[in-house]
């Protein structure tokens, strides 16, 4: 029998019990609309994660105190943590070829005064090649400069939401001097507002100061918290990561082979292998779980089909009788069930598609749908459409004619 002829058929048999046919499909469209949903969800988790952390900088290095672990995993003494000193962000600074900029780091939190009005945030005393390491823009007003350093000088420079706390009235802060923990800080620039992180991070939160201030005035500490650098490139992460760690062992007198390192190094590179990795992880649990119900629409076209070649057994004699061979009956139930899984997978794509809008809307999701999840979802229909109507089309092609006949 003819192809077309074929199609013809399964398409009125599938028009002549509608609602059974939908009912049969929804479990395919629920299936199909998880898988596109899953996807778009691990996906644009993916892809904000790695926007941000590029956003950071993605050849960000962080050196800070401290061997990996302790003996046996236990907690360092307090002395181990105070290893990183001014001396080595000098050496670093001095000679490391492969780092772009560098910055020391110690950090206070505390509040933040202005006349009446006060917030929370975090001081962070960091060099002028901060700006750099972190991708920070000054907005209004400048950054402070090496001989604000070299003075410790009570300047700083403020994060947009302090800003904004700290002025509701949209007052110019430039010049303005704000108190933290009773030192009072001269405001020399605003930094460009970077939103809230992947993390739900407000990265506008924060107070930037002289290293050697925040050090003498604040802290009163010779040791640093951290040290955050910017390899030339992303690519050169790596080699930039073993010159700092080359020239640290040198400066802490480590012997080669004997002494481990007192200093632990991590890059966002890192950072950002092992996000992807989670997010593979999340995305794929999903993905399992979604495609559950792709095997339960599955189950239910083959019992519908079961049902049909039953019903329709008579009918299959008749066929069959008048010459109609078993390949051709067994082409006209497959067909009928691979036409369910398809027509159910393109409205299962539909619904995906406007279910991911509504997340992105309303829930304020990053989402992001990939074309092959929709082909993916197509050749599982296809397939799902073949494997689970297979066996009752094998079946309706296997039936005597003359038993089929007579069946009542």
């Amino acid at each position: 029998m003819h192809f077309t002829n074929l199609l013809k058929i399964a398409l009125r048999a599938i028009a002549a019990n509608k609602l059974r046919a939908f009912l049969t499909m929804l479990g395919i469209i629920i299936g199909v609309a998880s898988v596109i949903t899953m996807i778009a969800i691990g996906e644009g988790s993916k892809a904000s994660i790695q926007s941000n952390i590029s956003q950071m900088g993605s050849n960000m290095i962080y050196i800070n105190p401290g061997a990996d672990r302790g003996p046996g995993g236990a907690r360092q003494e307090a002395s181990a943590m105070q290893t990183l000193k001014i001396k080595d962000y000098e050496l670093l600074a001095n000679e490391a070829k492969m780092v772009k900029a560098i910055s020391p780091m110690v950090q206070s939190g505390g509040q933040f005064i202005y006349g009446n009005n006060n917030t929370p945030s975090t001081l962070y005393g960091v060099s002028v090649g901060y700006l750099d390491v972190r991708q920070l823009q000054v907005e209004e007003g400048e950054m402070f400069d090496d001989e604000d350093v070299r003075l410790s000088a009570k300047v700083c420079v403020i994060g947009r939401t302090v800003a904004n706390e700290l002025f509701p009235g949209g007052e110019d802060p430039v010049g303005k001097v704000v108190r933290f923990k009773s030192i009072p800080f001269r405001i020399v620039g605003v930094l460009k507002s970077k939103g809230y992180n992947t993390f739900g991070m407000d990265q506008d939160n924060l107070v930037l100061a002289p290293y050697s201030t925040v050090m003498k005035r604040i802290l009163a500490v010779t040791h640093l918290s951290n040290i955050t650098a910017s390899a030339l490139t992303e690519t050169y992460t790596d080699e930039a990561i073993e010159e700092i760690t080359t020239l640290l062992r040198r400066s802490h007198k480590l012997r080669a082979g004997i002494d481990e390192d007192n200093f632990t190094i991590r890059s966002q590179k890192e950072m950002m292998e092992m996000m992807n990795s989670t997010a593979n992880v999340m995305t794929t649990l999903l993905l399992c779980v979604a495609c559950i119900s792709l095997i339960v629409g599955g189950i239910g076209i083959m019992n519908i089909m079961f049902v049909s070649v039953t019903e329709r057994t008579k009918e299959i004699g008749l066929r069959m009788s008048v010459g109609a061979r078993g390949i051709d009956i067994l082409s006209q139930f497959l067909i009928e069930a691979v036409l369910m899984s398809i027509t159910g997978g393109i409205i299962g794509v539909l619904f995906g598609m406007l279910i991911t809008y509504g997340i992105t809307t309303f829930a304020q999701w990053p989402v992001q749908i990939q074309p092959w999840s929709v082909m993916l979802s197509f050749a599982v229909c296809t397939f799902t459409g073949i494997f689970f109507g297979w066996y009752p089309a094998k079946k309706a092609a296997n039936l005597d004619p003359i038993e089929a006949i007579r069946y009542e």
